[in-house]
C-alpha cells in the first residue's frame, strides 16, 4: 500500500505525499535496489511519525530504513520546541548508541602473524556479552557523575586525553543531563556495565584504510591508505535500555498513546515529562559517551603489550539514537528545532560552530559501518544535509533479516567459514552473534552509502576493511 504511494523525485529520493491526517509528507532517501528490501511497515512507521503535533519539513528514512520501535530505524524527524512533542521511539531504547573512530600508527604488515593472539587480547580486556559487567566498579554517588560528565568525567579520571571528547559530538557530554529522573533500577542495571561493550550488532573492529575517495578530507581526518584504524560501536547498556522502558510506561499513563501505533507514545516538549525524559535520556547519552572513553583507554592499554610505542586518537565520536536541539533553516528562516535521529547519524557541513574546529573548514566526521564482514566507510558531513535532511544521513547497513530469520537461514558453522574465506579474524561471546550479524543479515553497505552520496548528504571520503572483529 506505502509504496505504492511513494512518488520518484529522482534516483535516490522519493515522496511519500501528505495524505489524511499527515501534518507533512514523507522523505525517503532510496535507491531502486534498496526500495526493494523495504518493509511496508517501515514505510508506514514513516507516514505514523508525520502524524506527530508539531512535526516540521519532512518525516525522513534514510537508505538504510527499516522497522524499529515506533519510528524506522534510519528515521529522522524535527519538532516544533512549542508545539512539538517528543517519543522515546524516535530515540529508541540503546540511547546514544553510537560509533567512534580511532586512527592508529600501525599499518597492515605490523598485525602479521599476531592476528589471532592481538584478537584474543581485545576480546578478553573489553568485556562483551548479554548483561555482562565491565571491569571498572563505580558507587551510586559517582554514577550520577558520569551520567551528567559523560567522556569528561572519564578523562578528567585518567582514562584518557582532553584531544579525546574535543572530537566528540557534543565533546562527550550532553547538555540537560539530569541523574535525579533516572530510575534507581536504571542504575543498578548500568552500574557495573561501565566499559563494556555488549551484545547484539554492538562490536569493535580493527580495520584498514582500504581507499580514499577525497584525499585531502581524508588527510584533515587524518586518515592514511593501508593506515590500521579501531572502530568501536556500543551504546548506554542496561541503563539507556531501562530509561526507555520506563518513559515509553510513564507517558502512555500520562497522556495515552496514538491509535495508529502505541509504540508513538510521547508528550509535548514542554511539559513536565517531556523535561523528565529530555534529563534522563542525556543522562543515558553520557553514561554511552564515558563507557566508549573507558573502551578506548584499555584498548590504548592493551595494544601496548604488543606495540609499546601504539598511538590511537579519536577521530570523531557520532551520536546515532538522540534527541537535541539544534538550529535548522524551516521556512526559510533559522530556528531551534528538537531533532530525533533513530539509527541515523548527524552530517553537519562546513562551518558548523558544533564540528571540532580542526574539521570545521571540511565538514563533520560521518561514519557508517557495514557488517562483520564487508566494508565500512567515512564519510563527511554536508551543507545540502542541512538543507534536505535536516543534516543527517545513514547510520550502517540495516538489517534485511530479523536475528530469527537469520539463525533459521544459516547455521555457526556457515558463518564461521564465511568469515575465513573473507580473510577475517571474528572472536564472539557465541555462536549466536556470530549468526546473527553475517553480512547475510544486512543490506548492501555499499548501496546504502552511495545513496547517501548521490543524495549529497554525506560524502565518501574513505572505505575501510575489517581484519579483526570482536562481538558481543
Amino acid at each position: 500500500m506505502y509504496k505504492k504511494q511513494l512518488k520518484k523525485i529522482s534516483d535516490v529520493e522519493y515522496e511519500l505525499p501528505k495524505t489524511g491526517k499527515m501534518n507533512v509528507p514523507g522523505k525517503l532517501f532510496l535507491s531502486e535496489t534498496l526500495l526493494d528490501d523495504v518493509e511496508e511497515d517501515a514505510i508506514k512507521q514513516v507516514a505514523n511519525v508525520a502524524l506527530l503535533p508539531g512535526i516540521l519539513g519532512h518525516s525522513i528514512g534514510l537508505s538504510d530504513m527499516h522497522t524499529g520501535y515506533g519510528f524506522s530505524i534510519g528515521g529522522v524527524a524535527a519538532f516544533d520546541p512549542e508545539t512539538g512533542v517528543i517519543s522515546p521511539g524516535g530515540v529508541g531504547y540503546d540511547i546514544n548508541c553510537s560509533v567512534r573512530l580511532l586512527r592508529t600508527n600501525l599499518k597492515l604488515a605490523d598485525l602479521k602473524g599476531k592476528e589471532k593472539e592481538i584478537l584474543h587480547s581485545l576480546f578478553r580486556t573489553v568485556p562483551s556479552g548479554v548483561g555482562r559487567g565491565g571491569r571498572l566498579k563505580v558507587d551510586r554517588g559517582e554514577l550520577d557523575n558520569v551520567l551528567v560528565g559523560g567522556a569528561q568525567w572519564a578523562v578528567e579520571k585518567g582514562y584518557g586525553k582532553k584531544a579525546d571528547y574535543l572530537h566528540m559530538e557534543e565533546q562527550g557530554k550532553l547538555p540537560g543531563a539530569d541523574p535525579s529522573v533516572v530510575s534507581q533500577r536504571a542504575k543498578s542495571r548500568g552500574m557495573p556495565q561501565l566499559g563494556s561493550l555488549g551484545a547484539g550488532n554492538h562490536f569493535l573492529d580493527v580495520l584498514v584504510v582500504d581507499e580514499l575517495f577525497d584525499e585531502k578530507i581524508a588527510k584533515v581526518f587524518g586518515l592514511k591508505k593501508g593506515q590500521i584504524v579501531i572502530m568501536v560501536h556500543c551504546g548506554s547498556r542496561g541503563l539507556g535500555h531501562q530509561v526507555a522502558s520506563d518513559y515509553i510506561k510513564l507517558m502512555d499513563q500520562e497522556y495515552g498513546h496514538p491509535d495508529v501505533d502505541r509504540e508513538l507514545v510521547n508528550a509535548p516538549i514542554k511539559s513536565e515529562l517531556g523535561k523528565k525524559y529530555m534529563g534522563a535520556m542525556a543522562s543515558a547519552a553520557n553514561f554511552a559517551f564515558a563507557n566508549k572513553q573507558i573502551i578506548t583507554h584499555w584498548i590504548r592499554e592493551d595494544m601496548k603489550h604488543y606495540f609499546p610505542k601504539f598511538k590511537a586518537e579519536v577521530v570523531y565520536d557520532v551520536c546515532h539514537n538522540i534527541a537535541k536541539f539544534e538550529k535548522h533553516k524551516v521556512d526559510g528562516k533559522m530556528k531551534e528545532v528538537l531533532i530525533m535521529r533513530k539509527g541515523a547519524t548527524r552530517s553537519f557541513g562546513p562551518g558548523r560552530k558544533e564540528i571540532p574546529e580542526d574539521y570545521r573548514e571540511v565538514g563533520q566526521p560521518v561514519f557508517i559501518p557495514g557488517s562483520m564482514g564487508t566494508a565500512s566507510y567515512v564519510l563527511c558531513g554536508t551543507k545540502k544535509a542541512e538543507e534536505i535532511s535536516f543534516g543527517s544521513t545513514a547510520h550502517g547497513a540495516g538489517r534485511v533479516k530479523s536475528r530469527t530469520q537469520a539463525k533459521r537461514d544459516m547455521t555457526f558453522e556457515e558463518a564461521q567459514a564465511d568469515m575465513e574465506k573473507r580473510g577475517v579474524f571474528v572472536e564472539s561471546g557465541g555462536q549466536k552473534g556470530m549468526v546473527e550479524e553475517s553480512p547475510f543479515s544486512y543490506k548492501d553497505i555499499d548501496e546504502v552509502v552511495k545513496v547517501s552520496h548521490e543524495a549529497g548528504i554525506g560524502k565518501m571520503v574513505a572505505k575501510l576493511m575489517p581484519v579483526l572483529v570482536v562481538i558481543g
